[in-house]
This record gives structure tokens, C-alpha cells and sequence, in this order.
């Protein structure tokens, strides 16, 4: 995308906002006790859902989150607070578990993330790659069966939306050369500091969740729809190490966060069409060059063999609920 381009749908793009009536639904929100995804689940809650999950690494942060969307929507024992910290599979799978015990899960919005710069390895791997790819697929990949069980309980095509981004095409990725590619993002003697991890994990997280949906069909048909929708740039903590750069930028060009909520929103209310698709503005979006272009298959099938075997050692027989 030019540079043009990105200016025009960031000041003149018109998104919906959602009229939609979620009475009766259970959503789970990641990363929700701030920006984009506190004021999807003030959205949620607004339009009549019956239970929404905040989850967060802060129960105190999320605590004020939900006294701040009760007051605002008027609506009273509607959202609970739960513990997830993405850096640690432990509490990833922990969160699962407990979600599985759920009456039923309609939603599940994997909104958290970070962009971490600077050299951080947590649970083996580089930070963002920890977060952004590794315990994001596992938490989706935990929980799908109990969609699915949900879906056709009560006759309904539940959402698995894994927010992405448009700097997925900034990457330069060059780790992809290497023999294994995860390997080579958590090596610190290849780490290059002007290379930030985010947009890479981004990437990668693009192939990964693109692969599921893929693998998640059954007889050609999507029990649970997969989709990635891009946000654009939206004023959020995400990029508080961003520099001084971006904040200029963000104050000149960045969506309002209940604006840039509409794209979340409209990726779980939006139907078959959108399953394994990357969404930009609302609408099915090409995906950039590396992803949509010759060799992008054959990373994607390079990403997800090394990120199942290592979803393996984290859950042994966790493949199986694809």
C-alpha cells in the first residue's frame, strides 16, 4: 500500500457502526481492558450480549474497564473479568479450560498483543513472537472445539477473529531463509534492533491463523469462522514504544479507538465469505505481496509444521482438535 493510499483510508474510509442484537451470546475479548478491545466489549455489551469476558493480564485494569462500560451502557452483570497473560502458556491454557466450561462461546475476539521493542525471549521465544503467534494459536486452537460444540448446540456459525495488522507487508523477513524459522527469531545474535519483531510476528501470525482456516473446514464448509481483521492505524497503548515518530503520525492520522473498534466488530458479525480472509476496512482486503504472491504458500506450510510441533510440546494432542 502506498503511503497515499494509507492517508485516504485512514481520513475519508466511512465504517459501519453495528446495529447487530448479540442477545443470548457469550464473547471473550483479549487484550480488553484498553483501546480497541475494551470498546469492542463496550460494543458487546451495548447490543445486548449476555456474558462478555474481559480478559487481561491486569484483573485491576480490567476491573476498572468493566465499571467504566457498565456505567456507560447501563448494563449490570454482563461482563466478567479473567485472568490471561498471553507470556505464559500456563495461564494461556489455564484460561482455556476454564472457558470450556462455559455454557456456551460464541465469540472469541484474540485482540491482545504487543510490540515489544528491544530484545526479550519469554517461554523459549522472542516476546512478540511468544504473544503475537505462539500463545495466540494455542488459545485458538484450544478453544475451537468448544465453538464448534456451541455452534451446533444452538444452531449457530460462531467467529474466531485474530486481529492483525497492515504492517505485516513492512517485514523484510528475512528469518525465512533460515532451516527453521523460529529458530532464527529467537536467535539474539541475528536480532537486528532496527528490525523491529512486531511486524514480523504479524506476519507470521497472518500465515499461521490463514492455515487454520484452511485445516478447520470441514467437507469444504466452515463450522467456525476464521478471519483477520486490520484495524488501521488507531490511537492505542499497543505502540507506546514506538518513538517519537509514530506519535506524530497517530496524532495526525490515527482512527479514534471506538472507531477503529467498528473493524473488529464487523469481522465477527461478518458471514462465510470472510473465512481464512485477511480484512482491511471492513471488506475482504488482498493480503501483501510475500503472503499472497508464489512463495506464500510455501512459507505458510514451513510456519505451520514448525508451530504445530511446538503447539504439540506445549499440549500434547492438541492438533487433533483441528
Amino acid at each position: 500500500m502506498s503511503f497515499v493510499s494509507f492517508v485516504y483510508q485512514q481520513l475519508f474510509t466511512r465504517l459501519p457502526a453495528s446495529h447487530a442484537d448479540y442477545s443470548g451470546q457469550t464473547i471473550i475479548v483479549t487484550g480488553s481492558n484498553t483501546g480497541l478491545g475494551k470498546e469492542a466489549a463496550r460494543t458487546f455489551t451495548r447490543l445486548n450480549a449476555e456474558k462478555v469476558i474481559i480478559a487481561v493480564r491486569s484483573i485491576s485494569k480490567g476491573d476498572a474497564a468493566k465499571r467504566e462500560i457498565e456505567q456507560s451502557t447501563g448494563r449490570q452483570g454482563v461482563l466478567e473479568v479473567w485472568p490471561l497473560d498471553l507470556a505464559s502458556y500456563e495461564s494461556t491454557i489455564q484460561f482455556a479450560e476454564r472457558a470450556k466450561k462455559l455454557q456456551r462461546l460464541d465469540i472469541l475476539l484474540e485482540n491482545a498483543g504487543v510490540a515489544k521493542t528491544g530484545w526479550e525471549v519469554v517461554e523459549k521465544d522472542e516476546m512478540n513472537m511468544t504473544v503475537n503467534v505462539v500463545s495466540t494459536l494455542l488459545l485458538a486452537v484450544l478453544l475451537l472445539p468448544k465453538l464448534r460444540e456451541s455452534g451446533s448446540k444452538f444452531n449457530t456459525t460462531p467467529h474466531l477473529t485474530i486481529v492483525t495488522t497492515e504492517v505485516h507487508g513492512f517485514a523484510k523477513f528475512e528469518e525465512r531463509k533460515a532451516d527453521n524459522i523460529f529458530e532464527k527469531l529467537s536467535d539474539r545474535a541475528a536480532y537486528d534492533v532496527q528490525d523491529h519483531r512486531y511486524p514480523v510476528s504479524k506476519l507470521v501470525q497472518l500465515f499461521a491463523a490463514r492455515e487454520l482456516a484452511t485445516r478447520s473446514k470441514s467437507a469444504g464448509k466452515a463450522d467456525v469462522i476464521i478471519n483477520m481483521p486490520n484495524p488501521g492505524l488507531c490511537q492505542s497503548e499497543l505502540s507506546r514504544e514506538g518513538g517519537w515518530s509514530l506519535v506524530i503520525m497517530k496524532f495526525l492520522l490515527a482512527r479514534s479507538t471506538e472507531y477503529g473498534s467498528r473493524t473488529l466488530v464487523s469481522a465477527v458479525e461478518s458471514g462465510p465469505g470472510t473465512h481464512g480472509q485477511y480484512l482491511s476496512n471492513c471488506q475482504v482486503h488482498e493480503c501483501a505481496p510475500l503472503v499472497s504472491g508464489a512463495e506464500g504458500p510455501i512459507l505458510q506450510a514451513r510456519i505451520w509444521t514448525e508451530l504445530s510441533a511446538k503447539l504439540e510440546n506445549i499440549r500434547p494432542g492438541i492438533m487433533a482438535n483441528i
